[in-house]
């Protein structure tokens, strides 16, 4: 199995994902080159920083966290529908290594979502630890309030060819058919 590392982070591959059974696991899917070929967001954020912030707002809400990569998608929502339907409680998180994330519930279309951050470049380690939190609600069966986002009309033209550029390297990282791989995460920094 395959070891990715970033700074303050090493993804150890585990095995192929399988369905979780846990009534409070939330399943957090990583894009191909999150925390391997990328190592920070859109923004500089540091992918470790992003998995630490998301899990912890998970472990706030008492959930149980469960990381997976997918290997063969890049598209945010079927990274984040496939987290869903892989995690015991329905629940799960898509993150793309620029930073756009999204929360889904298995039972809705794969277009649909519970959440959607789709401007990666306003996206902050506050905004990642509150979706982790508000993904561990929706896995008890509550109704967080949707996590509060910055508009910035003007993000969208101003990083619109980096982002592009990012999601095509990404998809060159992409392997046809390579099923989902449960990955152990192993954070340097815990701060």
């Amino acid at each position: 199995m395959a070891t990715t590392t970033a700074p303050g982070i090493e993804l150890r591959e585990i095995g192929r994902a399988g369905h979780g059974t846990r009534p409070d696991e939330v399943v957090l899917a990583l894009s191909p080159g999150f925390a391997g070929f990328f190592t920070r967001t859109i923004t500089d954020i540091p992918h470790a920083q992003v998995v630490r912030q998301i899990l912890a707002g998970i472990e706030e809400q008492g959930g149980q966290a469960r990381v997976i990569r997918l290997h063969a998608t890049a598209d945010l929502a079927a990274v984040a529908h496939t987290a869903a339907r892989l995690s015991g409680s329905g629940i799960g998180i898509g993150v793309l290594s620029r930073g756009t994330s999204m929360i889904h519930q298995k039972d809705l279309p794969r277009l649909s979502s519970l959440e959607l951050f789709p401007q990666s470049p306003l996206m902050t380690p506050e905004v990642f630890r509150a979706i982790g939190r508000n993904a561990a609600q929706y896995a008890k069966g509550e109704s967080p309030q949707p996590v509060p986002t910055l508009n910035d009309q003007m993000a969208r033209p101003r990083w619109q060819a980096k982002a592009a550029l990012l999601h095509l390297k990404e998809c060159e990282l992409l392997v046809k058919g390579a099923p989902a791989t449960e990955v152990e995460p192993v954070i340097d920094d815990p701060a």
